[in-house]
């Protein structure tokens, strides 16, 4: 098979009625061959997309898997193009065939966005990678203070029980300085009751400022162990936290799904990104379009005369049958019956529609 066959081929034509069309040979040839290429960039695409999924797979597995899935996915899309442009009939209304394009359209519009997305990740790679750099940060600081969030509650507890003893022995401590300030005060007769040498006053300030001094011994004598055994604790929370955080591992962060997230922001924040998109969108609609377009707005020729005739003639031909077959069963059901003579019968059904005649 020549070049020009295989590209009949793709068209869907039936080829030997083709070859008695010598007018449609280009027509079809340029159908098939848009067929084709096609399928050609839906094999790219599906093999460019499969080697994103199995992203955790070693190099040459992926490759394998890739162009595996490629081989299949091209020959699905070749077939279903052939299968659409070959099930549409030129037909004398324009509006008949129109009908019969628009589920065709539809279909072909959904493959061509589908064959396209992966193509787009291609392209717009470059911006796509820094994009999955930042989305992969933004995910590792979540990482982060998910796992951090364990222990959280356990160093904010620990942490404001530090505070309060501290605040504890603050207070006590701001006390008694208070209390040393006014027994001193009313020693030499600067605060307190104004009278220098005043022995009682100053006797009973004396004692409570010995007192609150007392106080703040036994409470730092208490308290300090408790700091540090909570100052350790708190130390090791922090630790042990830190340590769950570095374990995180920095995996890949390539997978397809997240070069298409990573595409939707990249386009969402550039709107030239964005309408280079719908271009790109809109140029592989218009490729998938292509072999109905053309099937669609080419003129009627030869070989639809041909095709047509062809299935008229096949229609007829059935026809007749049944309406043989018919006929043979009523001479049949009329003799059960008794209605015909038994000879004539007989004679009818010998003569009845010949079943190995070939169309």
């Amino acid at each position: 098979m020549n070049t020009q066959g295989f590209f009949w081929f793709c068209s869907g034509a039936v080829i030997p009625l083709l070859k008695k069309s010598p007018s449609d040979h280009v027509k079809y040839a340029g159908i098939g061959a848009t067929v084709f290429f096609t399928c050609l960039f839906a094999a790219l695409s599906g093999g460019y997309a499969l080697y994103f999924v199995f992203n955790d797979l070693e190099l040459t597995q992926r490759l394998l898997a890739s162009a595996g899935f490629a081989l299949l996915w091209g020959a699905m899309i070749f077939n279903l193009d052939r299968y659409i442009v070959s099930s549409m009939k030129k037909k004398n209304g324009i509006w008949s065939e129109l009908r019969m394009a628009l589920p065709r359209f539809v279909l072909a519009a959904v493959i061509a966005v589908v064959i396209s997305k992966p193509l787009e990740l291609q392209i717009f790679h470059t911006s796509i990678e820094t994009e999955l750099e930042a989305m992969q940060q933004i995910e590792m600081k979540r990482q982060e203070e998910l796992l951090y969030s364990r222990y959280a509650k356990d160093i904010d507890i620990l942490d404001k029980q530090i505070q309060a003893s501290e605040q504890e022995i603050r207070d006590k401590t701001s006390r008694r300085d208070q209390l040393e300030e006014e027994a001193r005060k009313e020693a030499d007769g600067t605060g307190g009751s104004q009278k220098r040498g005043a022995k009682i006053i100053y006797k009973i300030k004396r004692s409570d400022a010995d007192k609150a001094q007392f106080e703040l011994e036994s409470a730092v004598k208490k308290i300090t162990p408790i700091i540090g055994f909570q100052n350790q604790e708190l130390k090791r929370k922090r630790l042990t936290a830190d340590s769950v955080k570095l374990s995180i591992k920095r995996g890949a962060f390539d997978g397809f799904d997240k070069r298409l997230q990573a595409l939707g922001i990249v386009t969402e924040q550039n709107s030239t990104l964005a309408l280079a998109s719908w271009f790109l969108m809109a140029l592989f609609i218009t490729i998938e379009l292509c072999p109905v377009l053309v099937k669609l707005l080419s003129p009627r020729g030869p070989y639809d005369d041909l095709l047509e005739k062809h299935e008229h003639a096949v229609e007829i031909y059935r026809i007749e049958q049944i309406s043989s077959l018919n006929q043979h069963a009523n001479l049949k059901i009329q003799k059960l019956r008794g209605i015909l003579p038994s000879h004539q019968t007989d004679q009818n059904i010998k003569s009845g529609p010949d079943s190995d005649e070939d169309f």
